[in-house]
């Protein structure tokens, strides 16, 4: 066994390992935390790939970012886990359902696997990119001209989601005094400024 073959086994191990951890964990801490360790073992099986453009980016974009804000939400937000678990139950067979079917595919899947070393150990876009087009470039050109229409649509849902998150988490605070831009902005000399007439001598 080479040592590319013995890392792909690792770090396919911890990424499965973690990702089942992230939703049996009952912290959802510890399971953010989980979902960091599965993100930077897939960004490793990217490195084995030879994609390592698409690695990086799981790394800051994924860990360095969404990983991270998932982690404070779920500190910041003052939710009653506890209370959640109670539907458990009712939902239950639903969810033995789905979980069938993806153990059948996954079974489907183990059965016509085969173990071959040297497919591992040979960079997967070694097939698909010219040798004199480097792996970003490749992945741009494929995202900008093929796919550019699922990417834009893409950004559009996370911008949604993005909004959608901070009008739900937004709360205002009774008695405590905020900027208010447009006002600000409305102003004119007669409201901003007030001229007094001062004796000579005298305080205002």
């Amino acid at each position: 066994m080479s040592v590319v073959t013995a890392f792909f086994y690792l770090f396919s191990f911890v990424a499965i390992a973690s990702s089942v951890m992230v939703i049996s964990s009952r912290n959802p801490v510890h399971s953010v935390l989980f979902l960091i360790l599965a993100f930077v073992n897939a960004a490793g099986l990217f490195l084995i790939l030879g994609a390592e453009f698409l690695a990086m980016i799981l790394v800051i974009v994924y860990v360095g970012a969404v990983a991270v804000l998932f982690l404070f939400v779920v500190m910041m937000l003052d939710v009653n886990f506890a209370e959640l678990r109670q539907g458990f139950l009712q939902y239950l067979p639903i969810g033995a359902l789905i979980a069938g079917i993806f153990l059948l595919e996954l079974l489907l899947v183990l059965g016509t696997w085969s173990i071959a070393p040297h497919l591992i150990a040979t960079p997967a876009t070694a097939a698909f990119t010219p040798p004199d087009i480097s792996n970003t470039r490749a992945i741009g050109r494929v995202l900008y001209t093929k796919y550019l229409f699922y990417f834009q649509i893409s950004g559009f849902i996370l911008l949604t989601a993005m909004i959608g998150a901070i009008v739900l988490t937004l709360r205002h605070k009774s008695g405590v005094r905020r900027q208010n831009v447009m006002a600000q902005n409305a102003r004119s000399r007669k409201t901003a400024i007030e001229v007094k007439q001062v004796t000579s001598g005298q305080g205002v």
